[in-house]
């Protein structure tokens, strides 16, 4: 025998239903809602990274009294006894449709040099107790990792790029990500996977972050603007152009400038470009220091064809020749090249301008351009940068997230200021070039034929 529901039964476990699949689907990424104790705990600088450090965190919107405690290192269980406790500042921030709290504690006055513990809370729900060191003051040798962009499947899969980073370099000085660190700009969830990604190293790593264009969004009042999380969830720097707080900065760290500059607010606005570009100019020409690199989202020159920065390279290449930049470090293509705007057939021994990279540490993949400035590639590969600096040297290496080295350069700066590369690729692994199982699949035959002839110009030029 057959029972049938009644009509307005039916109704009901068919909606029932039509909203269990609707949450299913809301599921798909975990929640991140805040709460009583802190998360999202992040490391930055606003002032001397000497002598002070910068801690960043989130709340739900009941913890109004947020304080940093600090203390300098002991092997000693007894450090809330020995630390001192510094008030913090509260931003309400509204996401998602309900209020979170972003707390802000500067720690200063610290010792350079010197290793410190901290926690922060509110006296009653604490974090564990982190610690770092602070900078010295003078030009000593020092390590730092550098992110292309992570941007998607960020739990899943670019977790294993930071947390391969720090662990082939866990004494890194910092950490520079070159935009793109999400995909949507004010989607909360994905910002939970970024910092979750991350978990403790950001509490024990700074970042130096860049916004890319996915860090844009557009306003209800129809302006593009950097995402609504970017301020909250960073300590950086704030003295770039008035317009661009916290996205185009610079940081002097142990006898080296990093400049940061916001590529994609320059390209929204051509009034923004120039006013960057002139505050470039300042701070280069004001420079005390041995080494300068800079960061950006798009590349000067790019790894993929038929993406072109065009108005952006004519206005800092220049810049970057003129006054001696050393190293450029970007993002936005989603594949790997490294190499040198110079004629070929030209010694690429001693550079007349920046060494440029691009690099991807998340899965999102494109196919590779092959183009002719590039002296080391890869394709469909996640990646991690780690660069030291030491006196008159500088050694860049890049690792795949497995853990390879898959390229590595040095430069040597004489008393001149003039940079000798020695390039220590050609003894590694063979370039990876596969396009990605994707592009295989969807490129028409003429794509493939292209691509197959791009290679081999590019291979017989390597063979040289």
């Amino acid at each position: 025998m057959k029972f049938h529901l009644p009509f307005t039964l039916r109704s009901a476990s068919f909606l029932a239903l039509c909203l269990s699949i609707q949450l299913a689907h809301a599921q798909e990424h975990k929640p991140y809602a805040p709460s009583v104790y802190p998360d999202r705990l992040t490391l930055g600088w606003q002032e001397n990274p000497a002598t002070s450090q910068s801690v960043n965190w989130r709340t739900d919107s009941t913890i109004t009294n947020a304080v940093g405690m600090i203390a300098e290192a002991d092997p000693s269980p007894e450090v809330a006894a020995k630390a001192i406790t510094v008030t913090a500042t509260t931003q309400s921030v509204k996401l998602d449709g309900t209020t979170k709290l972003y707390h802000t504690v500067h720690f200063k006055n610290l010792k350079p040099a010197t290793k410190y513990n901290y926690r922060v809370g509110n006296g009653t729900y604490w974090t564990e107790w982190f610690q770092f060191t602070t900078a010295s003051d003078g030009p000593v040798p020092f390590s730092f990792i550098y992110f292309g962009d992570a941007q998607n499947d960020i739990r899943s899969l670019w977790s294993r790029a930071i947390r391969g980073a720090y662990s082939t370099m866990p004494k890194a000085a910092f950490m520079i990500h070159a935009g793109d660190l999400i995909t949507t700009s004010n989607a909360d969830w994905q910002w939970g996977e970024w910092f979750e990604a991350g978990g403790w190293i950001n509490g024990m790593v700074p970042t130096l972050a860049t916004p890319g264009n996915h860090e844009y969004f557009k306003d209800d009042d129809e302006q593009r603007k950097v995402s609504r999380h970017w301020r909250p969830s960073f300590v950086l720097p704030e003295n770039g152009p008035e317009k661009l707080k916290e996205t185009a900065y610079y940081l002097d760290y142990q006898g080296t400038r990093f400049i940061s500059l916001d590529s994609q607010g320059a390209l929204l606005d051509s009034t923004v470009l120039d006013q960057q570009a002139d505050w470039l100019v300042k701070v280069l020409t004001n420079n005390p220091n041995r080494w300068t690199v800079v960061t950006h989202h798009h590349p000067i020159y790019s790894t993929k064809s038929g993406r072109d920065n065009q108005e952006w390279r004519d206005k800092m290449e220049p810049l970057y020749k003129k006054y001696g930049v050393d190293l450029v470090l970007q993002g936005h293509d989603h594949t790997y090249g490294r190499g040198l705007n110079m004629p070929l057939g030209k010694s690429r021994k001693y550079p007349d301008g920046p060494v440029y990279v691009v690099s991807v540490s998340g899965p999102k993949m494109y196919d590779i351009g092959l183009q002719d400035w590039m002296d080391r590639a890869a394709s469909n590969t996640q990646l991690y940068q780690i660069v030291s600096i030491d006196g008159g040297k500088l050694a860049y290496q890049s690792f795949t997230v497995t853990g390879e080295l898959y390229d590595s350069f040095e430069l040597a700066k004489n008393a001149k200021g003039k940079n000798q590369l020695t390039d220590r690729s050609p003894v590694l692994k063979p370039e990876r070039l596969d396009l990605p199982t994707e592009y295989q699949k969807r490129f028409k035959p003429e794509q493939l034929e292209e691509y197959n002839r791009k290679y081999k110009e590019y291979k017989a030029r390597k063979n040289q």
